[in-house]
């Protein structure tokens, strides 16, 4: 097939999921004209169920299949009466008890899974495809979605030197699969805080901080067994959680809005813990841990030293604690003390608690340099094996073992600059949203700002993705709050990133909004 004819055909398919959406906003503009609040209901559910058909439409065409797919889909139908009929489920194409879904005979379901869950990451692919550069490429995509440090001249310097360049016969056979588990304990050691040297041979080395978490939910979990995770939270775990293992991840929602029992923003606390265990155990779901990030991940947030909610929970209903701390290294604000999980002299079940750490954001993405630390020898057993599939190549473990041992030049050179810079780039970008007047989270830690754009998305519910399209449509790619299981409508995250240009074009998006929803108001008026 020309590749050409693919291309032209794809992008018809995206036009037309543009047409739908549009389609659908204008029916629900016109929802005070119905007679009833379900009618509207009817409308939104239907559009959510058509856009989840036309994005398998996209997916086939993105994987290039050419033959053996079929497809079975269920869409709702509207009654007169009833909209949608609550408790049943929609008309069927095609005679089949199974869930929406498209199959190949050329791949298994799980595979056929995977080619779905790739729908994720078409956004990062059109970025890597047409980068911003200041010089070669102006009107390139400017990437507000990844968390990626941008203080690399110090990193480049760095690993120009010559202690770096060094190179052996042993470094260019198959490393060792532990990775340089010596080095990486006595950097956690130092930089954790731990109150006494942690054991090497706790440690495991694997090529990613997702497959570590990958990695850990195949071996504590079965398939369709699961933790829970508060959200919102990093979507790139659930996406390895399924794209490996299969394992569930069910979400412990937050609530922004400050009440009585809900005393600050996205607090967690037992009693919502205890009933979403509740639910998921009522639903035959069988849970086998509690994820965490810390800081946390979108929101910033840290876990104070004193609470050990999150840890007590787990030991009551016997559970992992699984702690991700890759941003060990980037709380910015001097008035944050952050406390990590290996600092701990005591915890309520040792054997129980898995530390992630990586350095993919504390110093540079392209490392793939990630750990475990583990007291439980048998989980530090079962996740090294997949050390010899996903190790970490010599040249790069040398490299990173000189790096982590050099704390003169991480303490006084690199960690100095790049909390500064940090710091400045995150009151830049508040300020720029106190002017917009836009709702954020305060946080000092993190790579990103959570903030709230709903007074720029009323009065369509799930106008959302709209506002998603458009920052597309101006080559910025944000993450909106569906990405990081959220429930409250309009979140979305930004990241520290081409902080002056792309606030320029953050401001000139959302002031294009503005104005069309005011020209569509001054037409809803005039035809009245």
């Amino acid at each position: 097939r020309p590749e050409s004819i693919y291309n032209q055909l794809l992008k018809m398919v995206l036009h037309l999921q543009w047409l739908e959406k549009k389609h659908f906003i204008q029916l629900s503009d016109q929802r005070q004209q119905l007679e009833e609040e379900k009618h509207t209901q009817s409308i939104c559910e239907q559009e959510d169920y058509l856009d989840h058909l036309i994005c398998k439409m996209v997916n086939v065409l993105q994987s290039g299949a050419t033959s053996g797919l079929e497809c079975q889909v269920y869409l709702p139908y509207l009654d007169s009466r009833d909209g949608v009929r609550s408790g049943q489920k929609a008309k069927v194409l095609q005679l089949s008890d199974f869930e929406p879904a498209f199959f190949s005979h050329n791949l298994s379901n799980h595979g056929a899974d995977i080619c779905f869950v790739t729908l994720k990451v078409l956004d990062y692919n059109a970025y890597q495809g047409d980068k911003f550069h200041e010089d070669k490429n102006t009107l390139g995509f400017i990437n507000l979605g990844t968390s990626e440090k941008l203080c690399i001249d110090l990193m480049i310097e760095r690993l120009c030197q010559s202690d770096m360049n060094h190179i052996e016969d042993a470094l260019q056979q198959n490393p060792d699969w532990k990775g340089q588990s010596e080095e990486v304990a006595q950097f956690l050691t130092y930089y954790c805080r731990a109150p006494a040297r942690l054991d090497p041979e706790n440690v495991v080395v694997l090529n990613g901080c997702c497959f570590v978490f990958s990695v850990l939910a195949m071996v504590l979990c079965d398939p369709r067994e699961g933790f829970l995770v508060p959200s919102p939270f990093y979507g790139g775990f659930a996406f390895s959680s399924g794209l490996y293992a299969k394992v569930e991840l069910i979400p412990v929602h937050l609530e922004s809005e400050i009440t009585e029992a809900n005393t600050c923003p996205f607090q967690l606390t037992m009693d919502k813990l205890e009933q979403t265990l509740l639910e998921a155990k009522s639903k035959g779901e069988r849970i086998r841990g509690l994820m965490l990030t810390n800081p946390q991940n979108p929101l910033g947030d840290i876990y104070s030293q004193d609470s050990l909610i999150e840890y007590e929970f787990a030991k009551k209903y016997n559970l992992h604690a699984i702690i991700d701390e890759i941003y060990l290294l980037s709380v910015f604000d001097e008035s944050i003390t952050f406390h990590s999980v290996l600092s701990r002299a005591s915890l309520p079940d040792p054997l129980r608690t898995q530390a992630i750490r990586g350095t993919g954001k504390d110093f540079l993405s392209g490392f793939h340099f990630d750990a475990l630390y583990t007291h439980n020898r048998e989980v530090a057993s079962a996740v090294g094996s997949f050390g010899y599939l996903h190790s970490i190549s010599g040249i790069n473990q040398h490299k990173l073992s000189q790096l982590l041992h050099d704390r003169e030049w991480i303490n006084k050179v690199y960690l100095l600059t790049n909390h500064s810079w940090l710091w400045n780039a995150h009151r830049y970008i508040t300020n720029k949203l106190k002017e917009l007047k836009i709702l954020f989270l305060y946080c000092g830690a993190d790579l990103c700002i959570w903030i709230n754009l709903k007074k720029d998305l009323d009065p369509c519910t799930f106008e959302e993705r709209l506002l998603h399209h458009c920052f597309l449509d101006n080559k910025l790619i944000l993450s909106c709050g569906k990405t990081y299981i959220c429930e409250e409508t309009g979140c979305f995250c930004l990241i520290f990133a081409e902080i002056k240009l792309a606030m320029l074009q953050f401001c000139q998006v959302l002031q294009d909004q503005k104005q069309s929803w005011i020209e569509k108001q001054l037409e809803n008026t005039i035809k009245e």
